[in-house]
């Protein structure tokens, strides 16, 4: 028996677990030697460690995480777990788990990417990136691997979306940021969500799309005997959680105001590992803004749908696993939210699938089926 049993269950959020070479031994010549070495960046929980210069674990290693079985979410993280740097290895790992579907994400090249200040190092980046998830997934059409790609050069972005669904890779990872220092509803980036929308495959905001810890400043407290959660790539104390979703959330309700879903009425977004407790909130926002302001700013009256209709056709979110999904549906939406297990960062826990199943419990059968399944197959539709 898997860890999901016979039950039909798609996984949004998941992790490969880069090597100091991830990026290097991917990237063209011209830009390899200006490249991030993640051998710099891997630090703590996120060192490598003696796995360092391996492409897989040993063969006596593998047979002992496959004694893992159903367990294997109470098993080892990061490096230590099984397909966590070596492809192949998941296919085991997604054999124990019994996803039918599985979202892979880079663990800790998002800022490396997205916050280079030379555009060269950031598009070079983003291949050898894309270049290495693809190698990733390659073999296995359960895996879905995503793509980054910055925005801030339409231009470069188009082709860089070009060769990454060329590769086969499943979504787009984006910048929370204003790409090029322009909204995200710039008529430049029309081609881009063009593009996407006729692909049928998702932009994507994640851990990563912007700085994950609030300014300095807030953190002096005067009390430096105080210590703090934080430290490494994901690693965020109590008073960054508070704040984590401000960006993609200032992102998506811009591109709403702008008008970008309401232009492109089949393009798909997923907002993942950025919790889901302020989505709600952000909807209603968006509907008093868009009824108040409709007068002052007609082209807010020209729109078809409400935001909030909007955002419930085309965008998707994952919540932390200790948030309450039913309260979430009831305060907004069933068609918005979807499982995942983040998958193998300790932040998912040791059983996010019985964490999530007592906070859908009471919803009924429908949607308890959309939050596992049916609402991941509207943002990866299967061909």
């Amino acid at each position: 028996m898997s860890y999901a049993g016979d039950r039909i269950i798609h996984d949004a959020d998941s992790h490969l677990m880069e090597m100091p070479d991830f990026l290097t031994a991917h990237a063209d010549a011209s830009v390899r030697s200006s490249l991030p070495n993640l051998g710099q960046t891997t630090t703590g929980i996120f060192d490598p460690g003696e796995h360092v210069g391996l492409k897989r674990h040993s063969p006596e290693t593998v047979a002992r995480l496959l004694e893992l079985g159903d367990q294997i979410t109470r098993g080892p993280k990061w490096h230590d777990a099984l397909g966590a740097f070596n492809g192949e290895e998941r296919g085991k790992a997604l054999d124990l788990l019994g996803f039918q579907r599985q979202v892979i994400f880079s663990s800790f090249c998002g800022r490396l990417i997205f916050g280079a200040s030379d555009d060269a190092v950031s598009y070079g980046a983003a291949t050898a990136h894309n270049r290495a998830m693809a190698e990733f997934v390659d073999g296995d059409a359960r895996l879905i691997g995503v793509a980054m790609v910055p925005l801030q050069d339409p231009d470069s972005a188009l082709k860089e979306i070009d060769v990454a669904l060329h590769l086969g890779l499943g979504a787009v990872w984006i910048s929370a940021d204003p790409p090029g220092g322009r909204s995200p509803g710039h008529p430049l980036h029309d081609r881009i969500w063009a593009a996407l929308e006729e692909a049928r495959v998702p932009f994507i905001l994640h851990v990563g799309s912007a700085p994950l810890s609030i300014e300095e400043p807030w953190m002096n407290d005067g009390r430096p005997d105080r210590t703090t959660a934080r430290g490494g790539a994901e690693v965020i104390g109590s008073k960054d959680l508070t704040v984590i979703h401000h960006a993609a959330q200032r992102f998506i309700s811009t591109l709403v105001l702008d008008g970008v879903l309401e232009q492109f009425p089949s393009l798909k977004g997923g907002v993942i590992e950025i919790g889901a407790g302020w989505v709600p909130d952000m909807i209603r926002r968006l509907d008093y803004a868009a009824d108040i302001w409709s007068r002052s700013e007609p082209h807010l009256a020209d729109m078809s749908r409400t935001p909030g209709q909007q955002i419930r056709e085309q965008l998707r979110f994952t919540p932390y696993p200790f948030e309450n999904v039913e309260q979430l549906v009831n305060e907004s939406y069933p068609e918005l939210y979807l499982f995942s297990s983040d998958y193998p960062h300790a932040e998912g826990g040791r059983d996010p699938l019985g964490r999530f199943d007592r906070t859908t419990a009471s919803l009924n059968a429908a949607d308890r089926d959309r939050f596992f399944r049916t609402n991941f197959l509207d943002l990866y539709p299967r061909d």
